[in-house]
């Protein structure tokens, strides 16, 4: 019997069957097919999906991207507004220039801007240190920044760069506007100063959403008017949008917006008035500040600080060199002391205390407060200015007289935060939206102020010492002239320093809280000051039998040697008293405000009354009709022209 071999029994490999080893191929084949057809599958469809979210979803978004990238646009600064004074004569104005710039399409191969510098330096008269300066301040500022490599070029230099265009890629001048202060009188410029205020360069913490003050040669306001009013004085920038290569080299402009110029501002001082304030000011020779402001509509006819400066010293050649001796003066001549000097109020901060006990029924006006020269509180003694005392005193007389004794009782029934509040109500420890900036608040204390500063608590003494204007109370000479103007009407007059556009109406002040009869009171008061027997600021009285000028005194000390000094002793020059007064005229139909302060100049009735006589007496004369001449030409408020800008 024979036995079929199995395949796996011998020690051979049995041979392959084609047909099934085809079979095999085809089906592993036909796999891999399918597998690789999918994977293109998926590949394409990725790819086709991407394309569709590329080309049709966010067309709108990538073409404005790639757009972006081959388009800059570029900042035209805009002309900045005028300023003038009441009567319409320019103060600052602007002055066309050419600014020689590489523009950013200048590209980022520091060889090919240094061999560009060097082909300026002959036309420029650029020396190697300033190549070098310009190399680096490109280096360091942003890549889509224009690098100013001069400021101020003349028309013939624009003509030398137009000739040399072909070899000078990225090259161009471009308007610019320099502010410029124009020639008045040595006198004027000087009574100007302080409000005009100037401009500077820009720092980090200056910079907004403007693009042009990204410039390097670009200036904003830093004091004065240019400052409050920067934001109508500075204009929109325009631009110019151009298409650049993929090395950043211009190919064309594509689009130009033109800026729009700034909005001139006028003053509601006329600087005529302002020089004579100002001269008055500076005779005493005491660094010194005085305002005058309209009751009514509460705009300022003068604010003057001396010492003061050239304004036209502070822009143009040799500006830093003067700025830096101006600010190293131990007279502090860039210090406007109208809106920035803070000083203790002294006895004119009376009628606030007066008018809160009023409010507050602490007093009454016909109770008499005994006073002898002194009085104690808490074991501590505070004296009267008057050592001797003044027996006993009413409202009417404490006023006149000025008697320490009646308001440091006065002050302590009334309390501290009754006597703030009335403090803030007639515009102490607040700046105002006047339009001009480096305004301080001074300080209205509270015992609550004094708990977060010292962590202690409050103290009689400190009442009564504020009651007087003493101790930790500071104000300004424009807060004092505002309180001045609300006791005088009965509203809350608010200063401005702009004037109103011709038509608007005078604005309308609100009521103030105090009551009529202790605004009437007060008033009385303040008219004996100056016109009964006894007054202590009787010296302010004009004598012209027709003007009736109300006032207050005031002395403030400044040290504990003043207070406590030897009447032989004479004492250093800042260790006396700075003078005080505040005014209103006329007292039957207030119209101006007044009030002065004179640094370590004495007594108040004996150095600062005279001068305000003085001043109401210069008011007078201004307010007074002048004969009829021919009419000055109009002067329109548009843009200056470089013809008006000489």
């Amino acid at each position: 019997m024979s036995v079929r071999p199995s395949l796996y029994s011998s020690p051979h490999r049995a041979l392959r069957d084609p047909e099934r080893d085809d079979r095999a191929s085809a089906i592993l084949f036909t796999r891999r097919g399918l597998l690789l057809g999918l994977v293109h599958a998926c590949a394409f469809g990725t790819l086709a999906s991407k394309l569709y979210q590329l080309q049709v979803l966010e067309a709108d978004q990538i073409g404005a991207q790639a757009f972006d990238n081959r388009t800059r646009l570029i900042p035209i600064p805009p002309m900045r507004g005028r300023i003038l004074d009441a009567s319409g004569s320019v103060l600052a104005a602007n002055r066309e220039l050419f600014s020689i710039i590489i523009a950013p399409e200048r590209g980022t191969d520091a060889s090919e801007l240094r061999s560009l510098l060097a082909k300026l330096a002959p036309i420029l008269g650029l020396t190697v240190d300033d190549q070098e300066r310009l190399a680096l301040k490109a280096r360091h500022q942003g890549r889509n920044q224009p690098l100013v490599v001069a400021e101020s070029a003349a028309f013939e230099t624009v003509a030398a760069l137009q000739l040399h265009a072909p070899g000078l890629p990225g090259v161009r001048a471009q308007t610019a506007w320099s502010r410029t202060y124009l020639p008045l009188a040595r006198r004027d410029s000087q009574a100007m100063a302080h409000l005009v205020g100037t401009v500077g360069a820009i720092d980090k913490r200056a910079l907004d959403d403007d693009p042009v003050l990204r410039l390097s040669q670009a200036r904003i306001g830093k004091t004065g008017v240019e400052a409050g009013m920067e934001a109508e004085l500075r204009g929109v920038a325009g631009q110019t949008q151009i298409e650049v290569d993929a090395r950043g080299r211009q190919v064309r402009t594509l689009a130009k917006t033109s800026p729009i110029p700034g909005r001139d501002v006028r003053l509601t001082v006329d600087t005529a008035l302002q020089a004579q304030v100002m001269e008055r000011l500076a005779r005493d020779g005491r660094p010194g500040a005085a305002v005058v402001l309209d009751c009514n509509s509460g705009e300022v006819r003068s604010l003057a600080s001396t010492p003061t400066f050239d304004v036209r010293e502070l822009s143009g050649a040799g500006s830093r060199a003067a700025w830096q001796s101006l600010s190293a003066s131990k007279e502090h001549p860039l210090l406007n002391r109208a809106i920035a000097g803070q000083y203790p109020p002294g006895s004119t901060f009376k009628l606030v205390t007066a008018l809160a006990a009023l409010d507050a029924g602490a007093i009454t006006l016909k109770e008499r407060i005994e006073c002898w020269g002194d009085v104690t509180y808490a074991g501590h003694t505070f004296r009267c200015w008057n050592r001797k005392g003044h027996i006993a005193s009413d409202l009417h007389k404490a006023l006149r007289e000025s008697c320490d004794c009646y308001f440091y009782e006065a002050a302590r029934r009334t309390g501290m935060e009754a006597i703030a509040a009335k403090a803030r109500e007639l515009g102490f420890g607040q700046t105002y939206d006047a339009g001009i900036a480096r305004q301080k608040a001074g300080l209205i204390p509270t015992p609550g102020w004094k708990r977060n500063r010292s962590k202690t608590g409050w103290l009689i003494g400190e009442t009564v010492l504020s009651g007087i204007g003493q101790g930790y109370v500071l104000t300004t000479p424009l807060q004092l002239a505002v309180m001045t103007a609300r006791i005088a009407t009965g509203r809350a007059v608010m200063p401005s320093l702009v004037a109103r556009p011709i038509g608007d109406p005078a604005p309308e002040f609100a009521a103030l809280g105090a009551s009529p009869g202790s605004l009437e009171a007060v008033r009385a008061g303040m008219i004996a000051v100056v016109n009964e027997v006894g007054g202590t600021g009787q010296s302010a009285d004009v004598d012209d039998g027709k003007t009736i000028t109300a006032g207050k005194t005031g002395t403030s000390q400044v040290s504990r040697a003043s207070a406590e000094r030897d009447p032989t002793v004479v004492l250093k020059t800042e260790q006396r008293d700075h003078a005080l007064f505040v005014a209103y005229l006329p007292a039957a139909k207030p119209r101006y405000a007044i009030s002065v302060v004179l640094e370590h100049a004495g007594g108040g009735g004996a150095m600062a009354a005279p001068l305000v006589r003085d001043l109401t007496k210069i008011l007078l004369d201004y307010d007074a009709p002048k004969p009829a001449g021919p009419a000055p030409p109009a002067l329109p408020l548009g843009p200056l022209s470089r013809a008006d800008a000489g």
